[in-house]
């Protein structure tokens, strides 16, 4: 899934500065999250950091777009294709961590 950013946002901007992709801008009204460039932080972070940023929780799955982890490690690459990515435990929230 890609994520989309819900009605409750506040524009505080805390997302923006969290993506590794560059996805997320300023739209008419609230943020908005691209989901061409979308990659659930899939081959950088274990976790979704605009999710983890956002004061209000309004960074959210969205239903609408299932995708799987390969079809987002994928996008990872192309965007950074200078970045040697991997996926692991820390780098995608798809995989279990370690106790």
């Amino acid at each position: 899934m890609a994520t989309i950013i819900i009605d409750d946002c506040i524009n505080c901007g805390a997302c923006e500065d969290e993506c590794p992709n560059g996805a997320i801008s300023m739209g008419e009204e609230i943020f908005v999250i691209d989901p061409d460039l979308c990659t659930e932080c899939v081959g950088h972070h274990g976790e979704q950091m605009c999710a983890l940023a956002c004061p209000p929780e309004a960074c959210v799955q969205d239903p609408g777009r299932l995708e799987t982890e390969e079809t987002l490690f994928t996008r990872a690459q192309k965007i950074h294709p200078d970045r040697s990515l991997t996926l692991t435990a820390e780098t995608s929230h798809f995989r279990a961590k370690a106790s």
